[in-house]
């Protein structure tokens, strides 16, 4: 995969993180949201990391999704204690080889293989020993942050995180630095936007796609390996990248098969990526109609509810219920409702995702954007498509 660096932003992050920008309170925490498959993990770990440690900054990057079947509190806590434990370096050997199992470290008697654990040191703590060990500021990037959600301990690191950003920076000093990643706007949200919510108050930032330059780069390779093929028609290939959604692995995928001296192909390369983009598209919106065709009526039911009402979806109030059953024509309980939200999660891929507090979104967020173009179209909801033999009765 051809890696496009985006220095500036990634730069300009940094500054923001480090409270250098008067009006950013990125220092606070720095809530990035991007659609999946668009480069955000890559932009955090080829970008960002190198230009946080390029200031000096500790960098622990935790990818959330790296494990689904593990709690994702467990995940955060396990990526500072290896970070921890690297660091500690010769002392932690000598440690270990004289058989000890903690150490005492800025004030604190850390076991790295506690951390988090009820007889183990905090994160506050562990953070702050990391810290006074590293002698430099700390920056714990999580991504698909949203996922921390699902369970309690993952909520509790979150809370955790928060109190460790409130005790290590002062006005003047940030010597802790939060990024919390997400694929999915409205599931982030739930890490800002209430009272009870760990990060309350602060702001969902949509991290910016990648633009023309990144197809400019990929237009100058093409002209350096296939001269034959110059001048490259950026324009064509800028608009087949937004008709991928911006989304560079299915791009980079049509556009070698496109340059493949196997491909056979009798138009430009640039005009058959465009096409393949279309037809990738269509594919999308199939897959995404064929999934809710799939459901039984109550199932669709809810399914459109979430859809249509996002974050202020209630599954479970007398106007949900009514709307379950004026579009299933069937008597729905609350019971039904919730059958039908577990039928829904349970699903592979799943297409409801479910907090540890009882709230429910889409899990992937393409299906919003697929409801409001049909919605906005007039084509919703899907219907089933008559075949010929449908035009027949059995008696016929």
């Amino acid at each position: 995969m051809i890696h496009y660096p985006r220095t500036t932003l990634a730069e300009q992050l940094v500054a923001a993180l480090e409270g250098s920008m008067v009006f950013s309170d990125a220092h606070n925490g720095l809530f990035l949201a991007a659609p999946r498959r668009t480069g955000k993990s890559t932009f955090l770990q080829s970008d960002l990391s190198p230009a946080l440690e390029r200031h000096g900054i500790v960098v622990i990057y935790v990818d959330l999704w790296a494990d689904v079947r593990r709690d994702p509190g467990v995940l955060i806590t396990e990526a500072i204690g290896r970070t921890l434990q690297a660091r500690l370096g010769r002392v932690a050997k000598t440690a270990r080889a004289a058989g000890l199992e903690s150490l005492s470290i800025a004030g604190f008697k850390i076991d790295t293989s506690r951390i988090g654990k009820q007889d183990g040191a905090t994160l506050p703590d562990a953070l702050r020993a990391l810290h006074e060990t590293a002698q430099a500021p700390v920056t714990l990037i999580v991504d698909e942050a949203q996922h921390a959600l699902t369970s309690e301990a993952g909520e509790a690191t979150m809370a955790a995180l928060k109190s460790a950003r409130d005790q290590l920076n002062r006005p003047d000093r940030i010597n802790l630095m939060l990024v919390m990643s997400g694929s999915d706007r409205d599931k982030l949200l739930r890490l800002v936007n209430t009272n009870g919510a760990p990060f309350f108050g602060s702001q969902i930032q949509r991290m910016p796609e990648l633009d023309r330059g990144f197809i400019e780069h990929i237009a100058e390779l093409i002209e350096t390996q296939r001269p034959d093929l110059s001048p490259v028609d950026s324009a064509t290939l800028f608009a087949a990248f937004q008709g991928f959604g911006y989304r560079p692995q299915f791009f980079m995928e049509a556009l070698g098969q496109a340059l493949s001296p196997l491909s056979g192909l009798t138009i430009r390369c640039e005009q058959a990526v465009l096409e393949a983009a279309s037809l990738r598209q269509a594919d999308d919106e199939a897959q995404m109609e064929s999934e809710y065709l799939s459901l039984k009526p109550v199932e669709q039911a809810v399914l459109w509810r979430l859809l249509e009402q996002g974050q202020r979806f209630r599954p479970y109030d007398m106007e949900a219920l009514r709307f379950y059953q004026e579009k299933s024509g069937v008597n729905v309980t609350a019971q039904k409702a919730q059958n039908a939200l577990e039928a829904l999660r349970q699903r592979t891929p799943a297409l409801v995702w479910k907090s540890a507090r009882g709230e429910y979104a889409v899990d992937d967020a393409a299906m919003h954007r697929w409801f409001e173009t049909r919605v906005a179209e007039g084509r919703w909801p899907p219907q089933e498509r008559q075949t010929d033999l449908d035009l027949f009765d059995e008696d016929t």
